[in-house]
């Protein structure tokens, strides 16, 4: 018995330090992988963005749509997709978040009430982007957003390009961000956000 019961201690210690190493060789992973993640963050807007049929602006904060609208004037896309607005709020109050003419946002823009999430922003686009034909896109969020937004974007609508067009806030600070207990607590949440979705695909239900 005594034999009997070493053997199976030293299996369990055995079995205990597999489990210690694999978690480690996660944790590890996991934060080799958040280091990439945030590395390859935007910083700056991109500089003459290529015109694409349409763009699309993900709700989440004001400087999403602001930046769209902007490149709806420039004339970036013939159309603008604003998606996942709250059903109280209407066209009247995004106009005045919208800089520029009032005219522009009456003729070429349309308003999506319907997503809930990065994954119904995703298929409202992909049903927008269907009923108008386009094969090119310009993707307006966070910079933080778009690597789940352009994935999951891209799963819903296959074919056609995204073209990513990242929008900074000021409270965010992608530099040092390891100094910024708020910027660490968004940026570690959308990371993981992101893995979830990489690896779940759309079977995982995650908010904005």
């Amino acid at each position: 018995m005594a034999a009997g019961g070493t053997l199976r201690q030293r299996t369990g210690w055995r079995l205990t330090r597999i489990a210690v190493s694999l978690l480690a060789l996660a944790l590890a992973a996991y934060i080799g992988g958040f280091f990439l993640f945030t590395a390859e963050l935007d910083r700056t807007p991109p500089v003459g963005i290529a015109q694409a049929d349409g763009i699309v602006a993900l709700t989440g904060g004001p400087d999403r749509i602001t930046a769209a609208y902007r490149l709806l004037e420039q004339g970036k896309g013939q159309r603008l997709l604003i998606t996942g607005v709250h059903p109280d709020v209407d066209s009247k109050s995004l106009k005045e978040i919208v800089p520029g003419s009032a005219a522009k946002f009456d003729c070429c823009v349309d308003v999506g009430y319907m997503a809930e999430n990065t994954i119904g922003n995703a298929d409202e686009t992909a049903e927008w982007v269907r009923r108008k034909n386009y094969r090119s896109v310009i993707l307006v969020t966070s910079t933080y957003h778009l690597p789940r937004a352009k994935l999951e974007l891209a799963r819903a609508m296959p074919g056609v390009e995204i073209r990513p067009y990242p929008v900074f806030q000021d409270t965010l600070h992608l530099d040092g961000w390891w100094a910024y207990p708020g910027t660490t607590r968004l940026l570690i949440s959308e990371y993981t956000k992101y893995l979830l979705t990489l690896t779940y695909g759309r079977q995982s239900s995650l908010p904005t």
